[in-house]
């Protein structure tokens, strides 16, 4: 269990039917929260937020969709109240050249890797300034630092999250709600099981990294220990992207 608490906070999190998501939604919980659980894949979250007992609620959620963040921040304030903070983690991953690459996977990774947390940031905002603030958490990627061969819709998205978060952190900082990034590298979930098996060596550390330590600094960042951070990028890769 972490030594971080989050006691009497409520978070939502997308995309925590699996993977990265999973993992936060039970830290947070071992640390006090209560968890808004979403997803589209609907038995997924279930099976997720069902294990954190009265600490987890499930709602299906298209993360693209401004009337079904409407109805996800209605039905967590139903449930527990208030929302304290939010981590915009849903996310799709699909590669081409930029050759290769069509109008409708760019035009879709779009909607939910960039149009997603915007629409998320929006919709939460009044219940953040009802707390009296909060943290926002966007998930970037190390395709958001630097550039990758086959990454340019995947890429655009999540260099455009970068700008989304800093702005945001500007614009929100009079009422008390923090904005920040991360930037995972090769983490080992089954978005990225297609990779798993290839040669890790390149990355300093010499592996992929666990979703764990991922959430562990999700964790940190949505917590009051991080009360002086805000408008800033978090880089969770091995030491991969430091040359």
């Amino acid at each position: 269990m972490s030594v971080i608490s989050l006691d009497g906070k409520v978070v939502l999190i997308t995309g925590a039917g699996r993977g990265q998501g999973a993992a936060e939604a039970r830290l947070f919980a071992e640390a006090g929260a209560r968890v808004v659980v979403t997803d589209v894949r609907e038995e997924e979250g279930r099976d997720v937020a069902g294990a954190l007992g009265d600490a987890g609620l499930f709602v299906r959620h298209d993360v693209s969709d401004a009337g079904s963040w409407a109805e996800t921040v209605a039905a967590s304030v139903r449930a527990f109240g208030r929302i304290d903070a939010l981590v915009n983690n849903a996310a799709l991953w699909r590669t081409a050249s930029v050759e290769d690459e069509t109008y409708e996977n760019f035009e879709t990774l779009l909607r939910v890797n960039l149009l997603g947390p915007f629409l998320g940031i929006q919709a939460v905002l009044p219940a953040l300034k009802e707390a009296g603030g909060g943290s926002i958490v966007n998930v970037s990627s190390t395709a958001g630092l630097v550039g990758i061969p086959g990454h340019a819709a995947y890429g655009s998205t999540k260099f455009g999250l970068r700008g989304l978060t800093r702005s945001s952190a500007l614009d929100l900082a009079r009422y008390g709600v923090r904005v920040n990034s991360v930037h995972p590298g090769a983490i080992d979930t089954p978005m990225t099981a297609a990779v798993s098996g290839r040669d890790w060596s390149k990355v300093p550390l010499g592996r992929m990294g666990r979703p764990e330590e991922v959430g562990e600094l999700i964790l940190f960042l949505v917590s009051d220990a991080s009360s002086y951070v805000t408008g800033t990028e978090f880089t969770v890769d091995g030491g991969l992207t430091t040359g």
